[in-house]
């Protein structure tokens, strides 16, 4: 079955080839493993990163994906820097959303400024327009084929420092292929000419994480609506068991 015919129960949109790694990857790993079907939807090719080129990077997100489990869905060349969320980008996506019927997307959290010590712009961009996209796949009267679709939920992710999540995946035993699906992106984290160690700092933001839900390794994620609970006592149940 190709991506064309095919539907998912989630969808990561990340503006840069690396982001849905760094803040969902743990996720689809979990997800594929259970039996999930997951895609990404990549909106620049990352060219102003400052390790490798498009070419470069679009082979890595392929190697990454393979890692993860996930299709790649789409990759869009609309500006790494210079991403907006205009009219025509939310059809775009829209026309994705229609044809593949996700029931969750996840996307960066776009309430916030952009700034170094806020969010990088394009994130900002990419969280806009996911959330714009996703209505304009609901309305019948959008200009757009195929039957209108509504998903589920939306959650966030690339939280800045003052939005705690509001809820905590637990990636503990899918920790060691996380890592090498991060690896994947060698020009952003193996990179000598980089001064940071990107994997250490990304793994300590899924350590802080854990910590805050009980696990070791945890991705966080924020909600802008209330999680509907049907039965209280799954929140505290043992998930190793």
């Amino acid at each position: 079955m190709s991506t064309d015919d095919k539907t998912y129960d989630l969808l990561s949109i990340g503006a840069h080839p690396d982001d849905i790694e760094v803040g969902t990857g743990g996720v689809l790993i979990s997800l594929t493993k259970r039996g999930y079907h997951c895609g990404i939807v990549i909106l620049t090719e990352g060219e102003m990163g400052t390790g490798g080129d498009a070419e470069i990077r679009a082979a890595e997100v392929k190697k990454a994906a393979g890692i993860l489990g996930v299709d790649i869905i789409e990759t869009f060349n609309w500006g790494d820097t210079r991403l907006e969320d205009t009219y025509d980008h939310r059809l775009e996506i829209a026309r994705i959303i229609r044809r593949t019927k996700p029931k969750i997307l996840l996307a960066p959290y776009p309430h916030v400024g952009h700034g170094r010590r806020q969010s990088h712009a394009d994130h900002v961009a990419s969280g806009l327009l996911t959330i714009n996209a996703a209505n304009l796949a609901s309305l019948k009267k959008a200009d757009l084929d195929g039957d209108p679709h509504l998903v589920r939920r939306i959650f966030h992710y690339f939280l800045p420092p003052r939005v705690a999540p509001n809820f905590v995946m637990d990636i503990t035993p899918y920790f060691q292929q996380w890592i090498e699906a991060l690896c994947a992106h060698e020009s952003q984290f193996l990179n000598p000419e980089k001064e940071k160690d990107y994997i250490d700092s990304i793994t300590s933001m899924a350590r802080a994480f854990g910590l805050q839900a009980g696990c070791r390794y945890g991705q966080g994620f924020y909600a802008t609506e209330p999680i509907l609970v049907q039965d209280m006592m799954t929140l505290v149940e043992d998930s190793t068991s």
